[in-house]
């Protein structure tokens, strides 16, 4: 039997000082590595010295949601799952316990931790000039389906209602695709790699066979080298080795990080995290890219949600406001809103917004250049199973 005990960290708020002269420290002064069987590892309260961040464990059996979260860093004793600003995220590894210590691998520390809480200290990070959506699906691929309707027309029209939010903020778009054809996975990732100061936004609902009632929001980046994705059960060590990794796996992060606390405040669904996947058309972009799933067709509620105009308009919103405020960390370099700030803002100031819906075009004739038209064509009818979203080989 678990018991639901908690162990808080509480730390004070450090002073502008202290924290400056804190940034000055060596890493080897701030950090103290602990190695368990060969890998590297921080107790939860080294993490939260050097953030200046109170920090709370929960019993492996515990549940820590946004209104029960009563610190800035919420891990959960064996597992994965730690909430981070309001936010639930994924850690690669497990949190460990070692000698009375809550423990902390490294490379979460670097890879997860450190773009979720500090994404305005990533280097090149809102650098954005361009952004790519990519709505899933298409054409012969229908995604996935509800009584109301497919996957890849919801996720279109939720591209083509943010575009014009964006183009306002003065960025340029480009769509994967403008109408209902398929567009190859490699495909879409040419287009946002050939595209100057770019992002990839991909766009997509989900769906479940295991739990009817499953709902709510997630938000992936790619896997980085070495780790499991979030899915991922037990793997050996030396598969993982092998997997390759991302040079923009932190702004990846900090722009997952401004997306979902946006989507979060907008919008009351729940909270499934930000995730780790080695997705084709996240592997295969060199810019910083992420993919949202804006809820559940399997689940009756959300379904009928996701089949209306107006709170697709409110997701497109969201999303909208997220990618305004990852540019804003390159050009303020502070901290983005967060999930409690949003849902202060809304409930403070409620405002309605209209966005005008564009009519349907064929293939814009840019992308057929840049890829060859016969990208665009469907593809033989066979007996084997269509492409899927990770259909694509991983290779090292």
């Amino acid at each position: 039997m678990v018991l639901p005990v908690k162990r808080w960290f509480g730390v004070a708020f450090l002073a502008s000082a202290i924290a400056i002269s804190q940034e000055a420290a060596s890493a080897a002064d701030a950090w103290k590595i602990i190695k368990v069987r060969g890998s590297d590892y921080l107790s939860v309260e080294n993490v939260s010295q050097f953030y200046g961040l109170p920090a709370g464990i929960a019993a492996s059996a515990e549940k820590v949601e946004f209104d029960s979260a009563k610190n800035p860093l919420e891990f959960v004793s064996g597992s994965r799952e730690v909430m981070i600003n309001g936010a639930r995220s994924w850690l690669c590894f497990p949190v460990i316990e070692q000698d009375g210590k809550y423990l902390v691998s490294r490379t979460d520390v670097a890879k997860t931790i450190e773009p979720l809480v500090r994404p305005h200290r990533v280097q090149n990070v809102g650098k954005v000039q361009t952004v790519v959506l990519d709505p899933g699906h298409g054409g012969y691929d229908r995604g996935q389906v509800s009584r109301y309707g497919y996957e890849k027309d919801f996720a279109l029209d939720v591209a083509r209602k943010l575009r014009p939010l964006l183009q306002a903020k003065g960025l340029r778009v480009i769509m994967t695709r403008e109408g209902d054809y398929f567009v190859p996975l490699e495909v879409r990732a040419q287009i946002a790699n050939a595209a100057r100061d770019s992002i990839f936004v991909s766009i997509h609902f989900n769906a479940t066979n295991d739990d009817p009632n499953a709902t709510g929001f997630e938000i992936f980046s790619f896997t980085p080298r070495g780790a499991p994705s979030t899915s991922d059960g037990a793997v050996a060590p030396s598969a993982l080795s092998t997997q390759p990794g991302s040079t923009v796996d932190a702004q990846s992060m900090a722009l997952s990080t401004c997306i979902y606390h946006s989507l979060l405040g907008h919008l009351p669904e729940f909270d499934r995290g930000i995730k780790r996947a080695r997705f084709a058309v996240l592997r295969l972009t060199k810019v910083p890219a992420v993919l949202i799933e804006g809820g559940f067709l399997t689940e009756k509620g959300e379904c009928k949600l996701i089949a209306q105009k107006d709170w697709r308009a409110r997701l497109a919103h969201a999303i909208g406001v997220g990618i305004e405020s990852y540019r804003a960390l390159g050009i303020k370099k502070q901290p983005p809103l967060l999930v409690a700030d949003y849902r202060k803002q809304i409930k403070s100031s409620p405002t309605d917004f209209a966005v005008p819906d564009a009519e349907l075009k064929e293939a814009d004739t840019s992308l057929m250049e840049l890829v060859g038209k016969s990208k665009f064509l469907p593809p033989p009818q066979t007996s084997t199973p269509r492409a899927s979203l990770e259909s694509a080989p991983i290779v090292p």
